[in-house]
């Protein structure tokens, strides 16, 4: 369940640290994690050109590189939040 105002993608939380978001439930047995791997500038801002986007599973008895179900990277911040959002229905689903 996310607080009041939290900052959501398709009914599921996001958290940003750094150049790195998490997207999903850390309570759920998958969640994304999305890495800006690159900016370039855009109309005096500077916008994500390269994200790294893995679907992990929140299984601590795993090893870290055990955890990571699947991986892509993408060319902007929107194509990597619409493939972390498929790949974690789908894996949430157990599809």
């Amino acid at each position: 369940m996310t607080k009041a105002g939290a900052l959501t993608y398709k009914g599921r939380p996001l958290v940003r640290s750094g150049n790195t978001i998490y997207y999903g439930d850390m309570g759920d047995k998958y969640v994304a994690m999305l890495q800006i791997l690159a900016e370039a500038p855009f109309e005096g801002e500077q916008l994500p050109s390269k994200v790294s986007v893995q679907i992990w599973s929140t299984d601590d008895e795993l090893r870290p590189r055990d955890r990571v179900v699947k991986k892509t990277e993408k060319s902007n911040l929107y194509d990597a939040l619409n493939i972390a959002s498929i790949w974690l229905e789908r894996q949430l689903s157990g599809k």
